[in-house]
């Protein structure tokens, strides 16, 4: 082992190249042009401090060429490199099969990890206190306590993910790791704590992988002065794309009934006679007080409910500043004053922590809802939404209409480089110009940035159809003749298609206009929405060879299918986003008020960049073929059309139409 003070990195050329220490060990590693210039520009923003946008086509290997970046950051004793992706799978990927194979071909040693949310670890002590108190806590899942305990005994990481069961979620929430809840260097469980260890594991790492919601969390506590991660100087952000829609969730406000009754129901549920008051001979007020909170949540989203139904749809919910009466936040505090009293004078260390635990959520849910009445979070809009699935929820939703400010204040005035990259971040132009829209999003103002095509060759393994003669979306007859034309279309890939749609109400009238249709060409139609979870479908997608599946937003991204089951993608509608959801109705609003066309500069390139994402579901590899089918006439009828087409990689676009047919 080269100890690192001796060794000054390792340029990607040496690892990358076709000389390189992967080729050395490799035999079936191909150089890429591609993947050694962003391994090459990451090394240099890493080194230089600058920040860099990197945009890679599928197939580029992108991974490799950050990671390269990240170990020569290790070896040069550069500071610990946090790399953050999107998806559970791309985490795996980087822990489990590319850091370990680099690792083996490279002599200095480093070290990465995987970083994992603190909830995701088992709290040794709550499970003992759990334990004991199982019949006044639960109404169910005991035996799934008991395997939970035995798996204690044994388990060295201590981890959900290193459990044979999913447990129920109130077990789990009753012995995961808290921070609140944490009596930190004086419990007993301390020197075998799993999370502590994990954390200490951490402190050793030279790269730390970990998610983007992770990521967020510490950023604001570090802002605070306090952590989930241990200190990093540099940050790589995978996935990057999905950054703002996290940062959306991450810096709004969600409060729902369904959570804030849960919450009553698990220190006290009068009908089960369960919960962590059940068992407390001094607790009378506290029952009295959360029968009382319990009701006046009931009253407050009735009031909610009513407003929504008799005004919040004229404005598709968005709500003024105390648009009701705010009858809960009084009484809840009331019943924070009479757990503190109770935990005061519980004897019992582990009773005083779980009842502290409830006074902080109880807490928190008090501040949103005040913050959600008030508006007191400045540039946010706030809106009612109803969620229409199986139970009918009303949410009050805040999110800031800029998240720029945000991320630039807390990641890239903070960090010395931070390294954003993605198939699918420019929207038209080349260098810093093709970003322009994605930078101004995010707040990221000083950068530099690099464009690398696919290494694929798409001019013959991919053509494009386009549909000139449909009637635009907006038109009724729109559905009709769409479903008409992917008829078309799927008996000539035999079925093995995407069949991407904007909205699940299109998705759902297509699937039941095609459904008999496509049972007689014994074509198995897989719909989202229809009580499957994604990964289910997916992966009966796959095994079924002449399968079609109608998906919606989380298929246009984030899925891989290589190979000949998925030959033949059909977007349905361009992808605009809908203009009438608050979100972007207010981000509409406030580029007016700016000055700004915010068609040309917030809504059409948002949809260029998903379109990239549905156009890159179709080639996974060098040896898929397939095709592209774009029904929305829009693409070729209207002068923007032309942007879409010129952002996705060249291939041969065929136009169909009965007055010309041409290739463009």
């Amino acid at each position: 082992m080269i100890a690192f003070a001796e060794y000054d990195g390792l340029d990607a050329e040496d690892l990358l190249g076709s000389k390189g220490l992967v080729a050395q060990q490799w035999s079936d590693f191909e150089s890429r042009p591609q993947q050694l210039e962003m391994a090459v520009r990451v090394q240099d923003a890493m080194r230089g401090g600058t920040h860099l946008a990197a945009e890679a086509g599928t197939g580029t290997g992108k991974s490799f060429a950050y990671l390269a970046g990240a170990i020569d950051q290790a070896l040069r004793e550069g500071g610990k490199v946090l790399i953050s992706t999107y998806t559970i799978n791309l985490q795996q990927q980087l822990i489990e099969k590319d850091i370990p194979f680099l690792a083996d071909v490279i002599e200095p040693q480093f070290i990465a990890m995987l970083a994992k949310g603190r909830n995701n670890y088992l709290c040794q002590r709550r499970l003992e206190y759990a334990l004991q108190r199982q019949k006044n806590l639960f109404d169910r899942g005991h035996e799934e306590l008991i395997i939970i305990a035995e798996w204690a005994k044994t388990t060295t990481d201590g981890s959900l993910s290193d459990l044979s069961i999913v447990p129920l979620a109130d077990i789990w929430q009753a012995v995961q790791s808290e921070h609140g809840n944490c009596q930190g260097r004086k419990c007993p469980y301390y020197s075998k704590c799993f999370y502590w260890r994990a954390r200490r594991d951490l402190d050793t790492a030279d790269i730390i992988v970990a998610n983007h919601a992770l990521l967020f969390s510490d950023l604001v506590l570090k802002a605070a002065g306090a952590s989930v991660l241990p200190e990093y100087t540099s940050v790589i952000i995978d996935e990057a794309h999905n950054m703002e829609h996290v940062a959306e969730d991450h810096f709004g406000i969600r409060v729902s009934q369904f959570n804030m009754t849960y919450v009553l129901d698990k220190l006290y549920n009068p009908r089960k006679r369960k919960g962590l008051l059940a068992f407390h001979n001094a607790a009378d007020e506290a029952k009295e007080l959360v029968k009382k909170c319990r009701q006046a949540v009931q009253v407050f989203f009735a009031q909610v409910q009513a407003w929504y139904s008799h005004a919040g749809e004229d404005d598709n919910g968005v709500c003024q500043p105390q648009f009701v009466e705010d009858n809960v936040t009084a009484v809840m505090k009331k019943l924070r004053a009479s757990l503190a009293k109770l935990a005061k004078r519980a004897e019992d260390d582990n009773e005083q922590f779980e009842i502290g635990r409830y006074i902080d959520q109880l807490g928190a849910m008090e501040s949103d809802v005040k913050d959600f009445l008030f508006q007191r979070r400045e540039g946010c809009i706030y809106w009612v939404e109803v969620e229409r699935n199986r139970h009918k929820r009303v949410l009050l939703r805040a999110a800031p209409l800029e998240v720029g400010p945000y991320l630039k204040n807390h990641l890239f005035d903070v960090f010395n480089s931070v390294v954003l990259t993605s198939a699918t971040l420019s929207c038209g132009g080349k260098n810093e110009e093709g970003f322009s829209f994605f930078a101004g999003r995010v707040g990221l103002e000083e950068f530099d940035a690099i464009q690398v095509g696919s290494p694929f060759d798409y001019a013959r393994q991919v053509q494009m159809y386009i549909e000139a003669d449909l009637p635009e979306p907006n038109n009724p007859a729109f559905t009709d003749a769409a479903c008409e034309a992917i008829k078309r279309y799927l008996l000539e890939s035999n079925g093995r298609a995407f069949v991407l749609f904007t909205s699940y109400t299109m998705l759902k009238a297509a699937a039941a206009k095609l459904e008999d249709w496509m049972a007689e060409q014994e074509m198995e139609l897989l719909v989202q929405g229809g009580g499957t979870d994604r990964a289910k479908l997916l992966q009966e997608f796959k095994e079924d060879t002449h399968s079609v599946l109608f998906g919606t937003d989380s298929f246009w991204q984030g899925v891989d299918v290589p190979g000949q089951s998925l030959s033949n993608v059909i977007i349905v509608k361009l992808p605009f986003a809908v203009p009438n959801h608050p979100l972007i109705q207010g981000r509409i609003k406030l580029l007016k008020e700016k000055g700004e066309n915010p068609f040309f500069t917030y809504q059409l390139p948002m949809a260029i960049i998903k379109f990239k994402q549905g156009f890159g579901r179709l080639i996974r590899s060098k040896n898929d073929t397939g095709m592209i089918v774009v029904l929305d006439s829009r693409i070729v009828r209207k002068m923007y059309g032309r942007k879409f087409i010129e952002a996705v990689p060249k291939c041969h676009v065929e136009v169909r139409s009965d007055v010309d047919e041409s290739g463009i």
